[in-house]
Protein backbone atom coordinates (compact mmCIF):
# COMPACT_ATOMS: atom_id res chain seq x y z
CA UNK A 1 0.00 0.00 0.00
CA UNK A 2 1.59 3.72 -0.73
CA UNK A 3 2.52 5.81 1.65
CA UNK A 4 3.63 9.43 1.92
CA UNK A 5 5.49 10.71 4.56
CA UNK A 6 5.05 14.37 5.81
CA UNK A 7 8.06 15.35 8.31
CA UNK A 8 7.84 17.94 10.66
CA UNK A 9 4.83 19.56 9.39
CA UNK A 10 2.82 21.74 11.65
CA UNK A 11 -0.10 20.52 13.10
CA UNK A 12 -2.74 22.20 15.54
CA UNK A 13 0.71 24.57 16.39
CA UNK A 14 2.91 21.80 16.92
CA UNK A 15 5.92 20.53 14.31
CA UNK A 16 4.84 16.81 13.62
CA UNK A 17 5.17 14.44 11.24
CA UNK A 18 2.48 12.55 9.72
CA UNK A 19 2.44 9.06 7.80
CA UNK A 20 -0.68 8.56 5.60
CA UNK A 21 -1.35 4.80 4.46
CA UNK A 22 -3.09 4.20 1.51
CA UNK A 23 -5.99 6.76 1.64
CA UNK A 24 -6.13 7.39 5.30
CA UNK A 25 -3.91 8.92 8.14
CA UNK A 26 -2.13 6.08 9.84
CA UNK A 27 0.38 7.54 12.10
CA UNK A 28 0.71 11.44 13.80
CA UNK A 29 3.61 11.79 16.29
CA UNK A 30 6.83 13.98 16.70
CA UNK A 31 8.85 10.42 17.43
CA UNK A 32 8.22 8.52 13.98
CA UNK A 33 10.42 8.86 10.83
CA UNK A 34 10.52 7.83 7.69
CA UNK A 35 10.27 4.03 7.35
CA UNK A 36 11.08 2.92 3.35
CA UNK A 37 7.75 5.67 2.41
CA UNK A 38 6.66 6.32 -1.30
CA UNK A 39 7.32 9.73 -0.75
CA UNK A 40 8.87 11.65 1.91
CA UNK A 41 7.81 15.79 1.88
CA UNK A 42 10.01 17.97 3.80
CA UNK A 43 6.82 20.10 5.41
CA UNK A 44 8.83 21.96 7.87
CA UNK A 45 6.92 25.34 6.12
CA UNK A 46 3.74 24.19 5.78
CA UNK A 47 0.84 23.60 8.01
CA UNK A 48 -1.72 20.85 8.15
CA UNK A 49 -5.52 21.47 7.55
CA UNK A 50 -9.10 19.65 6.41
CA UNK A 51 -10.06 20.65 3.23
CA UNK A 52 -13.36 22.45 2.47
CA UNK A 53 -16.27 20.71 1.45
CA UNK A 54 -18.48 22.42 -0.68
CA UNK A 55 -22.14 21.83 0.09
CA UNK A 56 -23.96 23.03 -2.57
CA UNK A 57 -23.20 24.45 -6.37
CA UNK A 58 -23.86 23.60 -10.24
CA UNK A 59 -20.01 22.86 -11.87
CA UNK A 60 -20.79 22.83 -14.96
CA UNK A 61 -22.18 27.09 -14.78
CA UNK A 62 -18.53 27.78 -14.43
CA UNK A 63 -19.01 28.07 -18.25
CA UNK A 64 -21.51 31.00 -17.28
CA UNK A 65 -19.21 33.01 -15.41
CA UNK A 66 -19.89 36.52 -16.15
CA UNK A 67 -23.05 35.60 -17.88
CA UNK A 68 -26.04 37.45 -17.09
CA UNK A 69 -24.94 39.35 -13.90
CA UNK A 70 -27.00 41.99 -11.83
CA UNK A 71 -30.54 40.99 -12.28
CA UNK A 72 -32.94 39.24 -9.51
CA UNK A 73 -33.64 35.08 -9.25
CA UNK A 74 -36.43 34.54 -12.26
CA UNK A 75 -35.97 37.06 -14.56
CA UNK A 76 -31.81 35.48 -14.67
CA UNK A 77 -33.16 31.86 -14.01
CA UNK A 78 -36.19 31.99 -16.76
CA UNK A 79 -34.73 34.52 -19.29
CA UNK A 80 -31.15 33.39 -19.58
CA UNK A 81 -29.75 30.74 -17.18
CA UNK A 82 -32.05 28.02 -18.36
CA UNK A 83 -32.16 28.86 -22.26
CA UNK A 84 -28.40 28.83 -22.00
CA UNK A 85 -28.49 25.70 -20.58
CA UNK A 86 -31.04 24.02 -23.22
CA UNK A 87 -28.13 24.80 -25.24
CA UNK A 88 -25.12 22.90 -23.80
CA UNK A 89 -24.32 19.20 -25.02
CA UNK A 90 -22.80 16.27 -23.01
CA UNK A 91 -19.39 17.36 -23.96
CA UNK A 92 -20.19 21.16 -22.63
CA UNK A 93 -20.95 19.89 -19.55
CA UNK A 94 -18.44 17.72 -19.14
CA UNK A 95 -15.63 20.33 -19.88
CA UNK A 96 -17.34 23.09 -17.53
CA UNK A 97 -17.02 20.13 -14.89
CA UNK A 98 -13.33 19.70 -15.37
CA UNK A 99 -12.62 23.62 -15.29
CA UNK A 100 -14.73 23.62 -11.86
CA UNK A 101 -12.60 20.88 -10.56
CA UNK A 102 -9.86 22.43 -11.07
CA UNK A 103 -10.87 25.81 -9.77
CA UNK A 104 -12.23 24.26 -6.64
CA UNK A 105 -8.94 21.80 -6.28
CA UNK A 106 -6.76 25.07 -6.25
CA UNK A 107 -8.80 26.76 -3.93
CA UNK A 108 -8.53 24.01 -1.38
CA UNK A 109 -11.99 22.52 -2.07
CA UNK A 110 -12.17 18.65 -1.58
CA UNK A 111 -15.64 17.49 -2.05
CA UNK A 112 -18.75 19.09 -4.01
CA UNK A 113 -22.34 18.57 -3.43
CA UNK A 114 -24.03 19.59 -7.07
CA UNK A 115 -27.23 19.34 -9.34
CA UNK A 116 -27.37 19.46 -12.87
CA UNK A 117 -28.36 17.77 -16.27
CA UNK A 118 -26.42 15.06 -17.54
CA UNK A 119 -25.03 13.83 -14.78
CA UNK A 120 -23.11 10.97 -16.22
CA UNK A 121 -20.78 13.58 -18.20
CA UNK A 122 -20.40 15.47 -14.70
CA UNK A 123 -19.16 11.90 -13.04
CA UNK A 124 -16.73 11.43 -15.67
CA UNK A 125 -15.35 14.46 -14.95
CA UNK A 126 -15.20 14.10 -11.98
CA UNK A 127 -14.02 10.41 -11.77
CA UNK A 128 -11.16 11.69 -13.36
CA UNK A 129 -10.15 15.13 -12.06
CA UNK A 130 -9.35 12.57 -8.38
CA UNK A 131 -12.24 14.67 -6.19
CA UNK A 132 -15.13 13.53 -3.83
CA UNK A 133 -18.63 14.54 -4.98
CA UNK A 134 -22.62 13.76 -4.22
CA UNK A 135 -23.69 14.07 -7.58
CA UNK A 136 -27.28 15.51 -7.92
CA UNK A 137 -29.67 14.36 -10.54
CA UNK A 138 -32.10 17.26 -11.40
CA UNK A 139 -35.82 16.37 -11.46
CA UNK A 140 -38.23 18.92 -12.18
CA UNK A 141 -41.92 18.01 -13.64
CA UNK A 142 -41.44 19.89 -17.07
CA UNK A 143 -39.25 16.99 -18.00
CA UNK A 144 -41.74 14.84 -18.56
CA UNK A 145 -42.32 11.11 -17.39
CA UNK A 146 -39.81 9.36 -19.77
CA UNK A 147 -36.89 12.05 -18.73
CA UNK A 148 -37.91 10.89 -15.34
CA UNK A 149 -37.56 7.18 -15.35
CA UNK A 150 -33.76 7.67 -16.80
CA UNK A 151 -33.02 10.37 -14.49
CA UNK A 152 -33.69 8.05 -11.90
CA UNK A 153 -32.25 4.99 -13.57
CA UNK A 154 -28.89 7.18 -13.56
CA UNK A 155 -28.92 7.50 -10.37
CA UNK A 156 -28.86 3.36 -9.53
CA UNK A 157 -26.37 3.18 -12.56
CA UNK A 158 -23.72 5.51 -11.29
CA UNK A 159 -24.14 4.89 -7.55
CA UNK A 160 -21.80 2.19 -6.92
CA UNK A 161 -19.43 2.91 -9.74
CA UNK A 162 -16.66 5.01 -7.39
CA UNK A 163 -16.25 4.99 -3.91
CA UNK A 164 -15.54 8.85 -4.16
CA UNK A 165 -18.78 9.90 -5.76
CA UNK A 166 -22.33 9.72 -4.77
CA UNK A 167 -26.01 10.06 -6.40
CA UNK A 168 -28.86 12.29 -5.35
CA UNK A 169 -31.71 13.01 -5.90
CA UNK A 170 -32.13 16.95 -6.58
CA UNK A 171 -36.19 18.02 -7.18
CA UNK A 172 -35.16 21.29 -7.96
CA UNK A 173 -37.29 23.53 -5.92
CA UNK A 174 -40.92 24.12 -4.71
CA UNK A 175 -41.47 26.33 -7.16
CA UNK A 176 -40.73 23.27 -9.96
CA UNK A 177 -41.96 20.36 -8.71
CA UNK A 178 -45.23 19.27 -7.90
CA UNK A 179 -46.83 17.24 -4.71
CA UNK A 180 -46.14 13.72 -6.26
CA UNK A 181 -42.72 14.12 -7.53
CA UNK A 182 -41.38 15.09 -4.61
CA UNK A 183 -43.01 12.87 -2.95
CA UNK A 184 -42.26 10.11 -5.15
CA UNK A 185 -38.32 12.00 -4.72
CA UNK A 186 -38.51 11.40 -1.18
CA UNK A 187 -39.23 7.84 -1.04
CA UNK A 188 -36.90 7.37 -3.44
CA UNK A 189 -34.17 8.74 -1.58
CA UNK A 190 -34.83 6.79 1.26
CA UNK A 191 -35.19 3.60 -0.70
CA UNK A 192 -31.98 3.84 -2.17
CA UNK A 193 -30.48 5.39 0.66
CA UNK A 194 -29.42 8.60 -0.89
CA UNK A 195 -28.96 12.44 -0.10
CA UNK A 196 -32.58 14.40 -1.19
CA UNK A 197 -30.55 17.73 -2.50
CA UNK A 198 -33.04 20.81 -3.28
CA UNK A 199 -33.33 24.79 -3.40
CA UNK A 200 -35.78 25.88 -0.55
CA UNK A 201 -36.64 29.58 0.59
CA UNK A 202 -34.23 31.28 -1.27
CA UNK A 203 -36.71 34.29 -2.10
CA UNK A 204 -39.88 36.34 -0.83
CA UNK A 205 -41.11 35.86 -4.17
CA UNK A 206 -40.95 31.82 -3.71
CA UNK A 207 -42.40 31.95 -0.39
CA UNK A 208 -45.45 34.06 -1.14
CA UNK A 209 -46.15 31.98 -4.38
CA UNK A 210 -45.87 28.77 -2.19
CA UNK A 211 -48.67 30.32 0.23
CA UNK A 212 -50.31 31.49 -2.89
CA UNK A 213 -51.05 28.16 -4.37
CA UNK A 214 -51.03 25.71 -0.96
CA UNK A 215 -51.52 27.95 1.62
CA UNK A 216 -48.37 27.31 3.50
CA UNK A 217 -44.67 28.16 3.04
CA UNK A 218 -42.36 25.92 1.31
CA UNK A 219 -40.74 24.90 4.64
CA UNK A 220 -44.19 24.18 5.92
CA UNK A 221 -45.27 22.49 2.68
CA UNK A 222 -42.47 19.82 2.13
CA UNK A 223 -42.98 18.92 5.85
CA UNK A 224 -46.82 18.35 5.35
CA UNK A 225 -45.90 16.19 2.56
CA UNK A 226 -43.38 14.31 4.67
CA UNK A 227 -41.12 15.64 2.45
CA UNK A 228 -38.36 16.64 5.42
CA UNK A 229 -35.87 14.07 6.88
CA UNK A 230 -32.40 13.66 7.59
CA UNK A 231 -31.06 12.44 4.29
CA UNK A 232 -31.77 15.79 2.91
CA UNK A 233 -29.98 19.26 2.03
CA UNK A 234 -31.49 22.19 1.74
CA UNK A 235 -29.74 25.00 0.03
CA UNK A 236 -30.37 28.76 0.50
CA UNK A 237 -32.73 28.55 3.36
CA UNK A 238 -33.07 32.49 3.66
CA UNK A 239 -36.58 33.45 3.99
CA UNK A 240 -37.60 31.19 6.85
CA UNK A 241 -39.10 32.17 10.53
CA UNK A 242 -38.18 30.79 14.25
CA UNK A 243 -40.71 27.93 13.85
CA UNK A 244 -39.62 26.62 10.18
CA UNK A 245 -36.15 27.00 11.65
CA UNK A 246 -36.91 24.55 14.61
CA UNK A 247 -39.06 21.96 12.02
CA UNK A 248 -35.85 22.25 10.12
CA UNK A 249 -33.70 21.43 13.15
CA UNK A 250 -36.37 18.46 14.13
CA UNK A 251 -36.35 16.29 10.93
CA UNK A 252 -32.55 16.40 10.58
CA UNK A 253 -32.21 18.85 7.68
CA UNK A 254 -29.17 19.98 6.68
CA UNK A 255 -28.72 23.02 5.05
CA UNK A 256 -25.97 24.77 2.90
CA UNK A 257 -25.81 28.81 2.89
CA UNK A 258 -24.71 30.30 0.37
CA UNK A 259 -23.76 33.91 1.31
CA UNK A 260 -22.66 35.45 -1.83
CA UNK A 261 -24.87 34.04 -4.25
CA UNK A 262 -27.48 35.42 -1.83
CA UNK A 263 -26.10 38.87 -1.91
CA UNK A 264 -25.45 39.05 -5.85
CA UNK A 265 -29.02 37.87 -6.33
CA UNK A 266 -30.15 40.10 -3.33
CA UNK A 267 -32.19 37.15 -2.19
CA UNK A 268 -31.93 37.79 1.27
CA UNK A 269 -29.35 37.77 4.50
CA UNK A 270 -29.34 34.11 5.80
CA UNK A 271 -30.86 34.07 9.84
CA UNK A 272 -27.17 33.15 11.04
CA UNK A 273 -27.43 33.49 14.80
CA UNK A 274 -30.80 31.97 14.84
CA UNK A 275 -29.20 28.68 13.10
CA UNK A 276 -26.08 28.85 15.43
CA UNK A 277 -27.64 29.55 18.53
CA UNK A 278 -30.38 25.93 17.48
CA UNK A 279 -27.52 24.52 16.39
CA UNK A 280 -29.17 23.34 13.34
CA UNK A 281 -26.95 21.56 10.60
CA UNK A 282 -25.58 24.27 8.68
CA UNK A 283 -22.90 24.01 6.01
CA UNK A 284 -21.44 26.56 3.40
CA UNK A 285 -21.42 26.25 -0.18
CA UNK A 286 -20.76 28.35 -3.18
CA UNK A 287 -24.01 27.99 -5.60
CA UNK A 288 -22.71 28.07 -9.49
CA UNK A 289 -20.35 30.25 -10.64
CA UNK A 290 -23.36 32.43 -12.88
CA UNK A 291 -24.28 33.65 -9.73
CA UNK A 292 -21.41 33.63 -7.44
CA UNK A 293 -19.03 34.24 -9.94
CA UNK A 294 -16.33 31.86 -8.32
CA UNK A 295 -15.98 28.66 -6.34
CA UNK A 296 -13.30 29.63 -3.62
CA UNK A 297 -15.00 28.21 -0.49
CA UNK A 298 -12.40 29.89 1.97
CA UNK A 299 -13.61 33.49 0.16
CA UNK A 300 -17.08 32.04 0.92
CA UNK A 301 -16.34 31.56 4.64
CA UNK A 302 -15.16 34.83 5.02
CA UNK A 303 -18.40 36.39 3.65
CA UNK A 304 -20.30 34.01 6.20
CA UNK A 305 -18.59 35.50 8.30
CA UNK A 306 -18.64 39.35 7.84
CA UNK A 307 -22.47 39.24 6.92
CA UNK A 308 -23.35 37.41 10.27
CA UNK A 309 -21.00 40.08 12.36
CA UNK A 310 -22.49 42.88 10.85
CA UNK A 311 -26.37 41.95 10.81
CA UNK A 312 -25.76 40.39 14.37
CA UNK A 313 -22.76 41.47 16.34
CA UNK A 314 -19.08 40.78 16.02
CA UNK A 315 -19.36 37.55 18.50
CA UNK A 316 -21.65 35.78 15.77
CA UNK A 317 -20.14 33.11 13.55
CA UNK A 318 -16.57 32.77 15.74
CA UNK A 319 -13.76 30.83 13.92
CA UNK A 320 -14.77 27.41 15.63
CA UNK A 321 -18.40 27.59 14.42
CA UNK A 322 -16.97 28.57 10.94
CA UNK A 323 -14.67 25.28 11.10
CA UNK A 324 -17.70 23.11 11.59
CA UNK A 325 -19.99 24.79 8.99
CA UNK A 326 -17.29 24.28 6.16
CA UNK A 327 -15.34 22.11 7.26
CA UNK A 328 -16.69 19.06 9.61
CA UNK A 329 -20.29 19.11 9.14
CA UNK A 330 -19.60 18.21 5.57
CA UNK A 331 -18.16 15.37 6.09
CA UNK A 332 -20.46 13.97 8.48
CA UNK A 333 -23.59 14.60 6.35
CA UNK A 334 -22.55 13.26 3.50
CA UNK A 335 -21.10 9.98 5.13
CA UNK A 336 -17.55 11.17 4.24
CA UNK A 337 -15.22 9.95 7.35
CA UNK A 338 -12.81 12.64 7.13
CA UNK A 339 -12.87 16.15 8.78
CA UNK A 340 -10.08 16.64 10.68
CA UNK A 341 -6.49 15.39 10.65
CA UNK A 342 -6.68 12.29 13.55
CA UNK A 343 -5.38 8.95 12.76
CA UNK A 344 -7.79 6.67 11.02
CA UNK A 345 -9.56 9.31 9.45
CA UNK A 346 -9.57 9.58 5.39
CA UNK A 347 -6.22 11.60 4.09
CA UNK A 348 -8.07 14.79 2.85
CA UNK A 349 -5.89 18.01 3.65
CA UNK A 350 -4.07 21.33 2.84
CA UNK A 351 -0.47 22.24 2.91
CA UNK A 352 -0.61 25.61 3.83
CA UNK A 353 2.88 27.71 3.21
CA UNK A 354 3.37 29.66 6.92
CA UNK A 355 5.79 32.05 4.38
CA UNK A 356 2.89 33.42 2.65
CA UNK A 357 2.73 37.12 4.02
CA UNK A 358 -0.88 36.59 5.28
CA UNK A 359 0.52 33.93 7.74
CA UNK A 360 2.86 36.53 9.43
CA UNK A 361 2.24 37.10 12.08
CA UNK A 362 0.84 33.97 13.23
CA UNK A 363 -0.98 34.65 16.45
CA UNK A 364 -3.87 32.39 15.76
CA UNK A 365 -3.54 29.92 12.92
CA UNK A 366 -7.45 30.13 12.23
CA UNK A 367 -8.05 33.65 12.54
CA UNK A 368 -5.20 34.07 9.81
CA UNK A 369 -6.88 31.45 7.76
CA UNK A 370 -9.97 32.30 7.17
CA UNK A 371 -10.01 36.20 7.80
CA UNK A 372 -6.30 36.88 6.35
CA UNK A 373 -5.60 34.97 3.67
CA UNK A 374 -6.88 33.54 0.34
CA UNK A 375 -6.20 30.38 -1.90
CA UNK A 376 -2.54 31.26 -2.89
CA UNK A 377 -1.51 29.83 0.53
CA UNK A 378 -2.12 26.28 -0.36
CA UNK A 379 0.81 24.52 -1.53
CA UNK A 380 -0.50 21.21 -1.51
CA UNK A 381 -4.10 19.53 -2.09
CA UNK A 382 -4.70 15.84 -0.64
CA UNK A 383 -7.68 13.98 -1.76
CA UNK A 384 -8.24 10.39 -0.24
CA UNK A 385 -4.32 9.83 0.21
CA UNK A 386 -3.69 10.88 -3.10
CA UNK A 387 -1.64 14.70 -4.46
CA UNK A 388 -3.98 16.09 -6.48
CA UNK A 389 -1.71 19.35 -6.54
CA UNK A 390 1.13 20.25 -5.36
CA UNK A 391 3.19 23.84 -5.77
CA UNK A 392 -0.33 25.33 -7.30
CA UNK A 393 -0.06 22.64 -10.28
CA UNK A 394 -2.56 20.32 -11.12
CA UNK A 395 -2.08 17.72 -13.45
CA UNK A 396 -3.33 18.96 -16.89
CA UNK A 397 -4.47 22.39 -15.86
CA UNK A 398 -3.28 24.49 -19.33
CA UNK A 399 -5.38 21.64 -21.51
CA UNK A 400 -8.44 22.36 -18.99
CA UNK A 401 -8.11 25.54 -19.57
CA UNK A 402 -7.49 25.38 -23.10
CA UNK A 403 -10.71 23.52 -23.88
CA UNK A 404 -12.95 25.64 -21.96
CA UNK A 405 -11.78 28.58 -23.99
CA UNK A 406 -12.21 27.54 -26.77
CA UNK A 407 -16.05 25.76 -25.79
CA UNK A 408 -16.89 28.75 -24.66
CA UNK A 409 -16.10 30.96 -27.33
CA UNK A 410 -18.67 29.54 -29.22
CA UNK A 411 -21.23 31.67 -27.06
CA UNK A 412 -19.08 35.18 -27.83
CA UNK A 413 -20.07 35.07 -31.50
Amino acid sequence: MKSIFLKDVLLNGTHTNIRITGNRFSSISTTIAPEQDDEVIEASQFAIVPPFYNAHTHAPMSLLRGYADDMPLFPWLNDHIWPFEAKMTSDDIYIGTRLAILEMIKSGTVFYNDMYWMMDAVWKATDEMGVRACLGVTVMDNLGEEKLRKSFDLIEEYQEKSPLISMSVAPHAPYTVSDKLWVRSAEYAKQHNTILHFHLSETEKEVADCVAEHGLTPVRWLDSLGVLSSNCVAAHVVHVDEEEIQILKERGVAIAHNPVSNMKLSSGYFKSLQMQESANKVMIGTDGCSSNNNLDMQEETKFAAMIAKCNYGPETLPVDVLKQWSLTNGPKVFGIDAGEIAVGKLADALLLDMNNERFVPNFNMSSNWFYASNCEAINTMICDGKILMRNRKVKNEEEIIETAKRCSMKWMK
